[in-house]
């Protein structure tokens, strides 16, 4: 895992990750990350315009962007979605937050199984704000599939194509690992987690108590929000996001 690079202006530091996403940011000192979600998603593009009037309501810059959420029509082949991230970090680019060319913004899209958008959807976004120093950590664990660190091709999903109960669950604890190697590389525990999503299309409640919530310690407590979707590239079957945050909004 590579070392937390600070944001400059942004208020945050960031796990680089690749191209178009980073794995996961927290807040420096003095700052908090807020989570914010619309309750009409809206097309991405024009969610881009929205998060700049909020920014402008709310005093922020746009380098205090650290994360989007996005849900796309169906999950893309991996040259369709390498397509789609060129495509979304061109667009991001201009918005002076990119660190000496790193894309710093984590990020998690997903494919609805019901009422799936005929479009790329812009879901949430979360930015910086200042917080008392004495604040505790604020951050978000991009989402993550079976996929090693880095690697973005078919032939190193984890399991590929084994849809059995037992294969999910190894992909579910797969990912755990990937969630708290992340985890610990943005210097958090999984006690400071208090949401824990899980996105997948697989029945849940096999290894729900085994591989997810006795993993997930104290922060157990708090449950898991099962979307019933699919990771956003074919033949991934799971993926998992996190975070620990204190302030959500609702658009």
């Amino acid at each position: 895992m590579s070392a937390l690079i600070q944001h400059p202006e942004g208020g945050y530091h960031f796990l680089p990750g690749i191209a178009p996403y980073s794995c996961g940011v927290v807040a420096s000192p003095g700052f908090e990350i807020v989570y914010v979600r619309f309750l009409k998603p809206l097309p991405y593009r024009k969610g881009f315009d929205r998060i700049k009037v909020h920014l402008q309501e709310v005093d922020r810059p746009s380098s205090a962007v650290c994360s989007m959420a996005l849900r796309c029509s169906v999950p893309y082949t991996f040259d369709g979605f390498n397509a789609f991230n060129r495509e979304y970090a061109a667009l991001l680019s201009t918005w002076d937050i990119f660190v000496d060319g790193v894309n710093p913004v984590a990020r998690t899209n997903v494919a609805p199984v019901i009422h799936a958008p005929n479009e790329q959807l812009l879901y949430a976004f979360a930015y910086t704000r200042p917080a008392s120093l004495t604040a505790a950590s604020t951050f978000i664990v991009a989402g993550g599939g079976e996929l090693p660190e880095g690697a973005l091709a078919a032939p190193d999903i984890y399991k590929r194509g084994d849809v059995s109960p037992e294969g999910i669950a190894a992909k579910a604890r797969f990912v755990m690992d990937l969630m708290e190697a992340r985890l610990k590389g943005l210097q958090v525990t999984w006690d400071e987690v208090n949401t824990l999503d899980v996105y997948t299309a697989h029945p849940v409640e096999p290894y729900l108590e085994s591989e997810i919530l006795k993993r997930a310690g104290a922060s157990s407590i708090h449950g898991i929000n099962w979307h019933w979707t699919r990771p956003p590239v074919q033949e991934i079957e799971f993926e998992m996001d996190v975070r620990g945050v204190r302030t959500e909004l609702w658009l």
